[in-house]
């Protein structure tokens, strides 16, 4: 934990929390393709703005080019929601039912996990210049 802290705090991987949380919430969208109800219209705007707005999140270093970032971050949400639309049709078929969740509990652990580091990146100790 440490090390991703360093990393993080000197300008390792741009994004890579965010990556996570976006596909996992991507992969639990493509699980729950089948019923159009409201969570599934939420977890949709949510993703949308998953892909664009960390961009903006404070960096110290320099950003990549956006629309390069972009077409990444959409191929990322591409892959994660055909992932999880299979991941849908095995549940219960291939693989027991009691995993159906997993895809969801990873998302609040990379949740929790990218909070925690945007918190310490911005309420970090710095030097007055």
């Amino acid at each position: 934990m440490q090390n991703v802290q360093a990393r993080h705090a000197k300008g390792g991987v741009f994004a890579f929390d965010t990556t996570l949380v976006l596909f996992f919430l991507a992969l639990d969208l493509g699980q729950s393709m089948g019923s159009f109800g409201l969570e599934t219209i939420f977890s949709l705007v949510t993703l949308l703005m998953l892909i664009a707005l960390p961009y903006f999140l404070p960096f110290g270093n320099e950003k990549p080019p956006f629309c390069s970032w972009l077409l990444g971050r959409i191929s990322i949400a591409f892959v994660a929601i055909g992932t999880g639309i299979l991941w849908g049709q095995s549940v219960g078929t291939v693989v027991p039912d009691s995993i159906r969740f997993v895809p969801m509990t990873l998302l609040i652990v990379a949740a929790m996990f990218s909070c925690y580091l945007q918190f310490y990146g911005m309420l970090r100790v710095r030097l007055a210049r």
